[in-house]
């Protein structure tokens, strides 16, 4: 769970996620970001970032199509993968979006559910879903998972980061903004299993300890077509 100063609880009864997550990014969209030359509230810089997407420059051709789900207000991920590829950004929050539009021009960026949002299949050399996939509620996890894993073409490439151990509940006052924050990780073990049934090669995994958390990298690749 990627906490940083709330106060942590357990999901209330028939609570709505959604409009909560929606309504915490909305908020925090100006607190969680690294800067130029610093670290983001987590203790990462832009280099750590450059080194998780590294993968993409290496190995996905210039000029590809890479979709960032939870894409935030495009820094940094976004601005960095438009140095080389065609970005699609998805978010939930409109501020996000509307930020995310003003900071990477060069991008395309909608506003919508990562569990509603749909693509053609095989339609993008790379995806990434960076500390995104964690607010998605559980049972809504593994079938987007199964939806990415269609909208890369073969060979394609997925990075995402996930959490650690499993947990479901509410942060209040996430980063500050006296608004609560939804979290519903499942275990890396867990995350694992699903993308090695949905079809993916796990390429690799790495812990990310964080202060008061710990996540997992994974980099994983929808399997190239048999050469003739």
């Amino acid at each position: 769970m990627r906490a940083l100063g709330g106060s942590r609880n357990a999901a209330e009864p028939g609570l709505d996620p959604k409009p909560v997550v929606r309504r915490g990014w909305t908020r925090a969209s100006a607190i969680d970001r690294p800067s130029e030359t610093g670290a983001d509230r987590f203790g990462h810089s832009l280099a750590d970032h450059d080194a998780w997407l590294l993968p993409f420059f290496r190995s996905i051709p210039r000029g590809a199509e890479v979709l960032d789900l939870g894409c935030g207000c495009g820094v940094p991920d976004a601005r960095l993968l438009t140095e080389r590829f065609r970005v699609t950004g998805v978010d939930i929050s409109d501020v996000q979006v509307e930020r995310a539009k003003r900071f990477v021009p060069g991008a395309r960026f909608l506003r919508a559910d990562l569990t509603e949002v749909r693509f053609r299949p095989g339609s993008f050399g790379g995806v990434l879903c960076l500390y995104a996939l964690i607010h998605v509620p559980l049972d809504e996890q593994r079938p987007l998972l199964e939806r990415v894993f269609r909208w890369l073409m073969p060979g394609g490439y997925f990075l995402v980061i996930t959490g650690a151990q499993a947990y479901t509940g509410v942060e209040e006052n996430w980063l500050g903004s006296n608004a609560k924050m939804y979290w519903s990780p499942a275990d890396a073990q867990t995350y694992q299993g699903w993308l090695e049934n949905v079809g993916f090669e796990v390429l690799s995994r790495t812990r990310l300890p964080e202060p008061g958390a710990e996540h997992a990298l994974f980099l994983a690749q929808r399997p190239p077509l048999p050469s003739s």
